[in-house]
């Protein structure tokens, strides 16, 4: 078993649960971790063995591109999505930042953490 990780992925989306924050949007970064078989990649240097980072990064980029309202629904899709592409994959550690949420006073960013099986159990 092995890790793999794409962190500080960056997008201006529009999700959000008030009007303006789908009209507006806002700049989102994701961190991702990944655990999956990748032994016959490290072995025979063979991209399919394992996560191509490129489509991972497609994967997201296209479920950010749908807007939903809560990052709890957004970070839920996108590990789902990522099960599906990837079933050798056994767990999914995703945080999602919401930059300056509209929350009526300074805040840097609000954020939610899914970890997969455990909030899936």
């Amino acid at each position: 078993m092995g890790k793999v990780s794409l962190e500080g992925i960056e997008f201006h989306a529009y999700h959000g649960a008030y009007p303006e924050e789908s009209i507006l949007g806002n700049r989102f970064t994701l961190d991702l971790e990944l655990e999956t078989e990748f032994r016959e990649a490290m072995l025979h240097d063979d991209l399919s063995a394992t996560v191509d980072y490129s489509k991972l990064y497609k994967l997201i980029k296209a479920r950010m591109d749908v807007k939903v309202k809560l990052l709890e629904h957004l970070g839920h899709m996108i590990v789902t999505d990522i099960l599906e592409a990837y079933p050798r994959t056994t767990k999914i550690r995703l945080t999602l930042k919401k930059h300056h949420p509209a929350l009526g006073g300074l805040v840097s960013f609000s954020s939610v953490q899914i970890q997969y099986p455990e909030d899936y159990a």
